[in-house]
């Protein structure tokens, strides 16, 4: 190995003023110009050195071993060859190395450096006027040595000339001139960034095409940049390397439809890569593709969700949509799925629904429809959107749910909004509409005033009473206005007011209503709303808000096929040996299972009967029932017919929630009723009272059921077994992974390019799979009214929704804005330190101190 201490001007005018390894160079190093857009063609390995390093002739021509490659017969130069004999000498540095990237250095006269990346020889392009004919093999071609050399590409613009020679360019990165701009001190405005990342870096591919042909020319390739290269240990922040596959962007979607945004997914695939260098693409990309999704979507948002929605009419068995339009504009909202129809028959008894804020970007108000199925879970009936809470907008949100499900419902349940019971009272004559208690007695607290002794003891004795679901009309109303006299509340106006509605909301004036106490309050409807929102946002457009609300239907419906699954395959534990209590375990559900099982063991130890009084063929008895100190609390008749087994209890369970009570057990036992009769199983309450079909594969949302879905997902569920199964081996992972690699030079080799499936708006298409839509027609506008409630200055009752004190003391928390509390004289508005007794006791405080310090002064002044 020789290695040379001297100075030498070779025949290309390159002056070499370094102690360097004549093994590390090759000939072609020596072959720079100035003219930074042009080298030679890709060079030889010489082994001249040594003689050519002597010569000094700067104005003879290069040998043959420096000759370019043979050009295609077919390439026609147009212009002047771009290699040209330099200028000015430059010098060669060395090498440079950054991690993985190795690169040769020059400097020119004046300072500057170009760097020319040392790549394999397979990655290398081609020779000069070799001929391709598809654009998509150059790119990657190109991009596979860009990614060894250590930069980036980016694509030029095609110069496309009528009747002459086009041009098509693929440059570094790093091309263009930078904008330094003009720095003012009038007009100074802080830039995005203060970083600048062109140089004007002239490395690049160039091909040409003739006029009437497709093939591409390789006619020039400038190898050297003007800036140093990107070691491997960050190539992993290049543009190639940021590039997001199709599978990262579906996962961001598929995450998003959680409410999981871009940074949690990009936290969450770090973590299953094993670290941020194994992800393609930094946070902000993944925020890039969230936001490009809502691009896609923009004022398309309208036609987007009614043709999806009327879509789903056509595909899907037995699916409701129905919409309605002003001016172009879409006002509401419903729709309703066959699943969702199916639970409506046997579970649509009692009906709940109320107003949920925060969903989508336009502040259209959702309203799902919530029922009770036979497991004890939140269903939904179907769902609603609609631009305002006016009586109108739910008078036909109401209208349609009648078209989707004729049959009224028993009992409905809302909150205290004026404009839906309204809307009730107009729609379902024939129902009983009930108040949510939970919201009356919330605000209990917040009206009766007084000390906290009194207030609880109150509190107390009203819950007591309200909650009671026993007693009768007349025993609520005389006890009512006991309570009111002991406490001297008669002339209290809510309380009055509440009293005044006490048939819309106390239990006992709804006893005689089959599944009365089903649902009390609406807390099964806020759980269901919860359940929505954890899954949406008030960013989400309405489109993007669908695919949220199918999501978690999905999850709602997942629950329920698991119950379903767990039912069948397992058996309750049964607490006594009678024979009416294994009955009950085949015939309920699970969870109604244990409410009957608890009947019938309470029936069995805490009650006992008499002796029945027998008219004609029915016997009637009397139940004690007592607490578990044994000790009795209260009594019930139950009648019960000999003929037909016909049997009737004063507590009317039964019918206030559709299973029987102790107390008929307890008679049933003397009477040898070893089964529950048929006339007292509740449909509602069966283990098989739903369809199979509810839950088959095809009744999902959220489950993309396309062949090429399920083969996809089956290879990726290969690779990763085979890797998984090999995780410990490195031999057989390296020989796994480069048969793949192999696979992966034949697919992409044999499939031909579609350009089409990749751009960005056809793979947005493909991920939220919305059909196809013609010129946009319907829009959406943002909803201003937040709440239409009760308002006594406002005619028809369409004013803002009313906000109780408790509410405006949790907004006031939310929004940190409560008023501090004086830590001295405990008022609100101040604190300690900024309390008026605590400054004036400063103040007089001083006063005292400047007295004496003015008394000692005068002392020592005094001369007696």
């Amino acid at each position: 190995m020789s290695t040379f201490d001297i100075s030498f001007i070779d025949s290309n005018g390159l002056i070499v003023n370094d102690d360097f390894d004549l093994s590390l160079i090759d000939s072609s190093d020596l072959i720079v110009t100035d003219d930074v857009e042009s080298v030679s063609a890709p060079s030889k390995s010489i082994d001249s050195l040594a003689q050519s390093s002597a010569t000094v002739d700067q104005s003879s021509e290069l040998s043959s071993d420096h000759t370019a490659p043979q050009v295609n017969p077919s390439f026609k130069r147009t212009r002047k060859s771009r290699s040209k004999k330099p200028k000015t000498p430059l010098i060669y540095v060395g090498i440079e190395s950054n991690g993985g990237a190795c690169s040769r250095v020059f400097s020119t006269p004046n300072g500057s450096k170009l760097y020319k990346p040392d790549v394999d020889a397979e990655f290398l392009p081609p020779p000069i006027g070799t001929v391709y004919t598809d654009w998509q093999e150059i790119v990657a071609m190109y991009s596979r040595y860009a990614s060894k050399a250590g930069f980036s590409t980016k694509l030029g613009t095609n110069k496309d000339r009528p009747e002459n020679v086009s041009f098509r360019f693929i440059h570094c990165h790093r091309y263009g001139k930078p904008r330094f701009g003009n720095f003012s001190m009038a007009n100074h405005h802080k830039r995005r960034s203060n970083r600048i990342k062109l140089t004007n870096c002239k490395a690049c591919i160039r091909f040409k095409i003739y006029p009437g042909t497709s093939d591409l020319i390789l006619y020039d390739w400038v190898e050297h940049h003007n800036h140093p290269l990107i070691g491997q240990e960050f190539m992993d922040f290049s543009k190639e390397q940021r590039t997001l596959t199709y599978s990262e962007q579906h996962m961001i979607h598929s995450l998003s439809l959680h409410n999981i945004g871009p940074n949690i997914a990009h936290k969450v695939q770090c973590t299953l890569k094993g670290g941020h260098h194994y992800v393609r693409g930094k946070r902000i990309d993944y925020k890039n593709w969230r936001r490009n999704i809502k691009l896609f979507i923009g004022h398309r948002d309208a036609q987007l969700t009614v043709n999806c929605l009327a879509s789903r009419t056509t595909n899907l068995h037995n699916f409701f949509f129905y919409y309605k339009v002003e001016q172009m504009v879409v006002k509401a909202l419903f729709w309703a799925d066959d699943v969702s129809r199916c639970h409506f028959i046997e579970f649509g008894d009692v009906l709940a629904f109320d107003a949920t804020y925060k969903t989508n970007m336009y502040k259209m108000i959702f309203v799902p429809f919530t029922g009770v199925d036979h497991h004890k879970r939140c269903v939904t009936f179907g769902a609603g959107l609609i631009c305002d809470e006016t009586i109108e907008s739910y008078v036909w949100l109401l209208e349609t749910f009648v078209k989707c499900h004729p049959k009224p419902p028993i009992l409905v349940l809302t909150d205290q909004d004026a404009a839906m019971r309204s809307a009730v009272l107009k729609v379902f004559p024939t129902s009983a509409h009930r108040l949510c208690m939970w919201h009356i007695m919330m605000k209990l607290p917040a009206k009766i005033k007084g000390c906290n002794v009194d207030n609880d003891e109150v509190r107390t004795a009203i819950h007591n009473l309200v909650w009671d679901v026993l007693i009768d009309k007349d025993d609520f109303e005389m006890r009512w206005n006991t309570l009111m006299s002991q406490y001297n509340l008669t002339g209290h106006d809510w309380l009055n007011d509440m009293y005044g509605i006490r048939e819309r909301w106390v239990p006992c004036y709804f006893s005689h209503l089959d599944m009365c106490c089903l649902m009390k309050t609406t807390s099964m409807c806020e759980s269901s709303n919860a359940m929505f929102k954890v899954n949406t946002n008030r960013h989400n457009s309405l489109l993007q808000f669908l695919m949220s609300f199918d999501t978690a239907i999905d999850g709602q419906r997942h629950n329920q096929r698991e119950l379903e699954f767990n039912m069948m395959n397992s058996s309750p534990l049964l607490h006594t040996n009678l024979r009416i209590e294994e009955h009950a375990s085949r015939i309920y559900t699970p969870a109604l299972f244990v409410e009957v099982q608890k009947e019938i063991e309470r029936g069995m130890l805490q009650c006992t009967n008499n002796t029945p009084t027998v008219i004609g063929d029915v016997k009637l008895y009397t139940v004690t029932q007592y607490n578990r100190h044994f000790v009795p609390v209260c009594q019930f008749e139950v009648a019960f017919d000999v003929r037909d087994k016909a049997t009737s209890c004063t507590c009317n369970l039964f019918t206030r929630i559709g299973y029987l009570c102790r107390h008929i057990f307890c008679v049933y036992r003397p009477e040898q009723v070893h089964a529950i009769p048929d006339r007292y199983i509740s449909n509602r309450w069966k283990r098989d009272s739903l369809p199979r079909r509810v839950y088959d594969i095809t009744n999902r949302y959220s489950v993309d059921n396309r062949v090429e879905t399920r083969l996809r997902n089956e290879i990726l569920d290969t690779v990763a077994l085979c890797a998984d199964r090999l995780r410990h081996n490195p031999t057989e992972l390296s020989a796994l992974c480069e048969q793949m690699k192999a696979l992966k030079i034949k697919i992409f080799a044999d499939v031909p390019y579609d350009p089409e499936c990749n751009r960005t708006n056809a793979v947005i298409s493909d991920i939220l799979r919305v059909p196809e839509t013609g010129p946009s027609t319907l829009i959406l506008q943002h909803s201003v009214t937040k709440g239409s409630g009760y308002d006594k200055d406002k005619e028809n009752n369409s004013g803002k929704r009313f906000v109780g004190p408790r509410e405006k003391a949790i907004n006031k928390i939310k929004k940190g804005k409560v008023a501090r509390l004086c830590g001295n004289c405990k008022q609100h508005g101040h604190n300690a330190r900024s309390c008026e007794k605590v400054q004036a006791a400063k103040a007089e405080a001083a006063a005292k101190l400047l007295a004496s310090k003015a008394s000692a002064a005068a002392t020592m002044t005094d001369p007696t």
